[in-house]
């Protein structure tokens, strides 16, 4: 019983992360990132997340582990140098949005 409570909870809170992250993740919020990824991170990551060299994979990214991102970011993590003296925080934000919508949502909706 405790368990099945436990895993309503979870589901619960889980739903509502959800619909947090469909308002973070605003279509504008998202091509902000995508614009400030392409500027500062695809030399290294690859353009639009695509074919990343030597470089972390950020399509596989953990979607629950936003802290590590902004510490990765602003603080750098071994070849990568911090950019937290470059970028502000809702840069970072727009970043992981874009991270986190991935390509086909910074795209946006097809043309008619």
């Amino acid at each position: 019983m405790k368990a099945t409570i436990l895993g309503l909870g979870l589901a619960a809170a889980a739903g509502l992360a959800c619909a947090e992250d469909a308002e973070r993740f605003a279509p504008d919020r998202i091509a902000a990132g995508a614009a400030i990824y392409e500027q500062n991170c695809s030399a290294c990551h690859g353009p639009h997340m695509a074919d990343p060299s030597a470089a972390f994979d950020l399509r596989t990214f953990p979607p629950q582990q936003h802290a590590r991102f902004v510490r990765s970011v602003t603080q750098g993590k071994n070849s990568m140098p911090p950019w937290g003296g470059l970028l502000a925080a809702p840069d970072i934000e727009a970043l992981w949005a874009y991270v986190m919508a991935g390509e086909k949502q910074a795209a946006g909706p097809p043309a008619r």
